[in-house]
């Protein structure tokens, strides 16, 4: 099968068919990945259904119970030539926070939810990808003035800039926990040939003078909560006030590259202050959800006696027995039951 994009065009072998081109269960389509190729952005209303991220809003509700209060707040703001521009830039981006979540498994795994996943694989064109960024964005009529110029986020994602093969690219995507009209600040977005169109070129830095005709040309979009915005870090959009009385937008940004991409980076997730939330993941997580963490999958040369046992005895709640079934030269002569159903290697206890 070939696909064409804005760049190239090219091929994906069969077993790559196989491992990430949508089948059945799939919640996208092979037009839903040509359209992100070509224009840059598509957009899956429901994406998510609601056993999946109303658990996901409870979080939120828990996470930002004390947000979105103060003086102003609930009336829609606009910020005038007197104003603190920086000021104002910062409030933007006042409510966020990064993976892993104080909350439930569900806000801790929706990040790495098998049909993101695949999706994911899908739109980057190879079957080994990388969560590389995860945060909850909680946003309030009035706390800010959410008005911005259209931008591209590469700029703090790569010390260079996207590459033309899409397995040099990333995919951001944009999960919506409540319903998100226009009042509610919904994105303002211009496709990849409509920047053509306006301006005569693809541009992905924009100048002040340009601005307008990208005005002319944006898009907005509107969904319904569950829904699921996929674009690029080198596609044009923006952010739009809140006007909506009261109004609150919740939504997750979660980023994915090809494994071994390391022009792209943006979250550490070693480097978390809050290390003991991870717990959260380890516990429900798959293999293949782990993998997306940097994680060897089962099997791997890096898991030996010592680091299965170490690693377990770090997160004891994490069952690692398919991992320790994947190296059966390094405990069948070795284990020996513990009495209590399990099996014990060393001082580590694998659960049956």
């Amino acid at each position: 099968m070939e696909w064409v994009g804005p760049q190239r065009s090219f091929r994906l072998s069969p077993r790559d068919r196989q491992a990430i081109l949508p089948g059945e269960t799939m919640r996208f389509t092979p037009e839903h990945v040509e359209q992100w190729r070509v224009e840059g952005f598509t957009i899956l209303e429901q994406f998510f259904q609601q056993d999946e991220y109303l658990p996901v809003l409870s979080d939120f509700e828990a996470l930002y119970a004390g947000a979105g209060q103060g003086p102003g707040v609930g009336t829609a703001r606009s910020v005038g030539a007197s104003d603190d521009a920086s000021a104002n830039q910062a409030l933007q981006f006042k409510n966020i926070h990064i993976l892993p979540y104080e909350g439930s498994s569900a806000i801790n795994l929706i990040s790495l939810h098998p049909e993101l996943i695949a999706f994911a694989k899908a739109l980057l064109g190879t079957s080994d990808v990388r969560l590389y960024q995860s945060h909850s964005w909680a946003k309030y009529t009035g706390e800010a003035d959410y008005e911005q110029q259209f931008h591209c986020d590469f700029g703090n994602h790569t010390l260079t800039v996207p590459g033309d093969d899409p397995s040099g690219r990333t995919v951001a995507f944009i999960l919506y926990l409540t319903d998100v009209t226009r009042e509610h600040g919904a994105l303002r977005y211009v496709t990849k040939p409509d920047v053509v169109a306006a301006l005569g070129r693809p541009v992905i830095s924009p100048t002040a003078e340009q601005q307008q005709a990208l005005h002319e040309r944006e898009r907005i979009a509107e969904v319904p909560a569950g829904s699921l915005i996929a674009h690029g870090i080198d596609t044009l959009h923006r952010g739009a006030n809140l006007t909506a009385p009261n109004g609150r937008r919740f939504s997750m940004t979660v980023g994915y590259k090809a494994a071994g991409n390391d022009q792209v980076a943006f979250h550490a997730w070693q480097d978390r202050g809050d290390r003991h939330l991870w717990r959260h993941v380890f516990s429900r997580a798959t293999p293949e959800q782990l993998e997306c963490l940097g994680i060897p999958k089962p099997g791997d040369r890096f898991w030996t006696k010592r680091t299965l046992e170490l690693t377990q005895a770090r997160w004891p709640e994490w069952d690692m027995r398919e991992y320790v079934a994947a190296r059966p030269e390094l405990t069948e002569a070795k284990c020996q039951t513990d009495g209590e159903g399990g099996v014990k290697h060393g001082p580590t206890r694998w659960r049956k």
